[in-house]
Formats: C-alpha cells, structure tokens, sequence
C-alpha cells in the first residue's frame, strides 16, 4: 500500500449529538492501469487522480460525521473475484486496522455481496463499499418525504443483493403440519419477498410524487414561469451560486452533498422577468445507478428545464474529469449532446485563481464554439454574475416574442399588466403616451397584440 495518513486528533468529526462516531480507514484500491477500448466509465478515471480520488472518498466519509483514522491508495494490478484485492493486502489492511483500532473500512470501488463478506470476515470489521456509503449521506441529508422515500428505495435495491446465505436464521422454516411438512420457505425468500413488497410499495408513493410534480409543472407553465435548473458535480458551489442568484437562505457548505433536496425558487432576470431556480442534487463519479433511476421524479426537474447551467469547480485538479461524470448523468437522464443549446457552463469559483490566471481561463473562454458558450464567475464574491444573467435572459428570450407598442399614459392599470406579465425592454414618454418595447412569452403574444394593438418586431431586428 501507498499509506496517506492522517493526524489523529485532526479529523476527529463529532456527530449532530457532540460525540465522536467510530473510527474508519478509507483505502482507495485503484486499478494501475485500464485496458485499452475499455468503458466510458474506465476511460474516465484514467485522467483521474488517484490522490485526489481518495480524497474523495475521505470527504464522502467525513459527510456522515466519521472519525478518519487511516487514509491509504492500496494500488490493484487485477481485481480478485474473492476479496477484489490480494490477500497480501489483506493481511496488510488487516494490521492497520488492528493498529489504528477501527471499526469500520470504507473501499472506494463497487464490491460484490461476497467480496464485501469474505473482507469483513477477514478484518473483523465492518465493510462499506462506495456505493454503500454514498447511500448513507443520502439516508442522513434527506429531508423530504420524497427525498426519503427515493433514498429508501435505493437502500432496499442495494439490500436485497447482500442477502446472501451467512447466518443461521436464514435456515430454511418448516412448512405444513406437525412434523411429516415438508421444506418451506427460506428465511431469506421471506426477507426479499418482504423487500420486494416494501419496493412496489414505495413505488407506487413515489409515482404519486411524480404525479404532484407534474400538476406543480403545468402550473409553471400557465404562467407561465421558464425553468433554470443548476447541475454540476458535487461541492461544486451549486448552492452558493443558487443563494447569491435568488437571495435565499439553502444551506451551503465545503462538503459533500451539503443539500440534497431539491429547491425553487424565483430568479429576477435583468430587464425584470422571472424565472424559476431549481437547485438539484451534485452528482459524483461511480454515482450508483440505483440512486440516479431512484431520484429520476426529482431529476426531471433538469430533464423539462428550459435553461441548464452546469456548475463546474473550474479550480478542481480534477476538474475536466468531474465534466465527463455529470454528461455521464446526464446522459443516463436521457439529456445528451442534441441538449447542448439549452446548456451554459459556469466556470465557478475563479476568486481562486490570480489575475495572470484568470486571463488564460478568459482567453479558453473565448476560444469555445458559440453554442457552447461558458461564462466565468464567483458565487462567493458575485464576480461575473451580471453577465451570467444577461445570457440567461437571452437563452430564455429565443423562444419569446419582441412587440413594439404604446399606450396612454394614463392607463395605469394596462402598464401595470405589462410590467407583471412581460419584460419590459425600452420605455420613453412622448406626449403623453408611452412608447414600449416588451418581450413575451407564446402564451400571452396574442393577448398583447389583441390588446394593445402591439406589432411585432422582426427576428432579425429583435
């Protein structure tokens, strides 16, 4: 193994309660090298690096308040069928943890139910792949009912793979009468019927949701309120971008999933419309694809968005490989490369970098194609922000209307209804009547017209 320690006394994390949780060695066993024509997935990690992968993975166990006692790359040439790495490994692990006193290892990579048994009973302690732990950063942040019965569901899939055949009480029950019955069920075939019902249970509530969702969305659209919606990896500053653009109050953290519920709420766009700001759940490498089909009702908040920002830590080493992981999402959201119009970059957190950098983030900036524009700011100090707004105003008026029209000035009341159901783009009395410039959206362009006797401005002159 490669050891990366860390202090003792120095990430001690203390649950909500004040007490220090049980002690955990994280170990990164990353593959030396890939096969050529390998996966999407494969091809990913590659550029990844391995330091900063376990960092990761030390950041998702500091997310549920564990105490890291040991943090090592544990380098793997083949993955072992029994126990993924070797039992040199093994035994090595084993004395770290013996050493360092743990009760849990956390394995960054996707294990089996019997690899993960065979480690635990070689360790003694308990094991908790990737997959496992991203579960229960999800179990804990979930505040919703949605939220908690789509981490529910996910928990019960991954569940019902690791009942495997370990313990007593899985023995097979007795069926029929007195003692001629013959064998009845298993206790594990009772365990996943019982699992097995408790899914279609909650997908049935979770339908309801959708359906919820779905009446909530088609009153957006008589209002009709155009839809922003954030993605980007996760800790990527989402929610501080979402805080500084809609003045909200959601919680927003250097952590790992700090939000996990999905939120709305109204964005005021430059020449006064309004739109609705969605703030999604951060997406991460190997996201298990339980978690993404589970979280599908809340993800097609991004699916029906009119405008996609993808949120990017531009100063990440790993940030191109970050990039790969949320397209890899999105495409399993069936948002692929054809969506590209309805996507701006946001290069977050450029108050990192100093003037010399900023410069060359500025002239690769410019150097991009024009319909996959990308726009540098920082959620934390507001640099960029105006002009973040002003592309999003102006992707959202593609589909909206230009009117040029006027109107008495003493005509309060239609002023006012122009100002509350358009964006007023140009404005200027001439006696006494109003000359006006309003952009609108499909739904009202024929009560303008019908109304005020608006007309249309040319697409090119718009």
């Amino acid at each position: 193994m490669e050891p990366r320690a860390f202090e003792g006394g120095a990430d001690r994390p203390r649950s909500a309660g004040g007490q220090t949780t049980g002690r955990v060695i994280v170990i990164g066993p990353y593959l030396r090298s890939r096969r050529i024509g390998g996966d999407a997935a494969e091809q990913t990690h590659a550029v990844r690096n391995s330091e900063a992968r376990l960092e990761e993975a030390v950041g998702l166990a500091r997310a549920i308040d564990l105490t890291i006692a040991d943090a090592a790359i544990a380098p793997v040439t083949d993955i072992r069928p029994a126990t993924y790495i070797g039992k040199g490994k093994v035994d090595e692990i084993a004395a770290g943890i013996v050493m360092h006193k743990a009760e849990l290892v956390v394995m960054d990579c996707a294990l089996t139910p019997i690899q993960q048994r065979n480690l635990e009973k070689a360790w003694n302690a308990k094991v908790l792949d990737r997959t496992g732990l991203i579960l229960e950063i999800f179990g804990r942040r979930a505040k919703t009912k949605e939220g908690a019965l789509q981490v529910e569901l996910a928990h019960l899939i991954y569940q019902r793979s690791r009942l495997v055949r370990s313990w007593t009480h899985l023995e097979r029950q007795r069926g029929g009468f007195g003692f001629m019955g013959g064998p009845g069920e298993t206790q594990i075939e009772a365990d996943r019927r019982l699992i097995g019902d408790r899914i279609t249970r909650i997908e049935n509530e979770i339908k309801k949701a959708q359906a919820t969702r779905r009446l909530h969305r088609a009153g957006r659209k008589r209002v009709p309120y155009r839809v922003v919606a954030l993605v980007g990896y996760t800790n990527a500053g989402k929610s501080t971008l979402f805080n500084r653009l809609t003045r909200a109050d959601v919680q927003a953290a250097d952590m790992l999933f700090a939000t996990l519920d999905p939120t709305l709420r109204a964005l005021t766009l430059p020449h006064g419309g309004k739109a609705m700001l969605s703030d999604t759940v951060g997406f991460i490498s190997d996201l298990p694809t339980m978690l993404v089909a589970a979280f599908r009702a809340t993800l097609e908040e991004v699916t029906e968005a009119d405008v996609i920002l993808h949120v990017r830590d531009i100063s990440h080493e790993d940030a191109e490989a970050q990039q790969h992981d949320v397209d890899a999402v999105l495409r399993q959201l069936g948002i692929g490369p054809e969506a590209g119009s309805r996507i701006l970059e946001v290069w977050n957190k450029i108050d990192r970098f100093d003037e010399d950098q900023r410069q060359q983030l500025a002239n690769t900036a410019a150097r991009r194609p024009s319909d996959h524009p990308c726009f540098l700011v920082s959620a934390v100090s507001g640099e960029g922000l105006p002009e973040l707004l002003a592309a999003i105003e102006a992707k959202l008026a593609e589909t909206r209307s230009t009117l040029d029209l006027t109107i008495d000035a003493a005509d309060g009341a239609g002023i006012s209804w122009l100002h509350r159901n358009a964006e007023v783009l140009d404005k200027h009395l001439d006696d006494g009547r109003y000359a006006m410039t309003v952009r609108v959206d499909e739904t009202k362009r024929d009560i303008v017209i019908a109304r005020y006797g608006a007309v249309p401005r040319p697409p090119d002159a718009a």
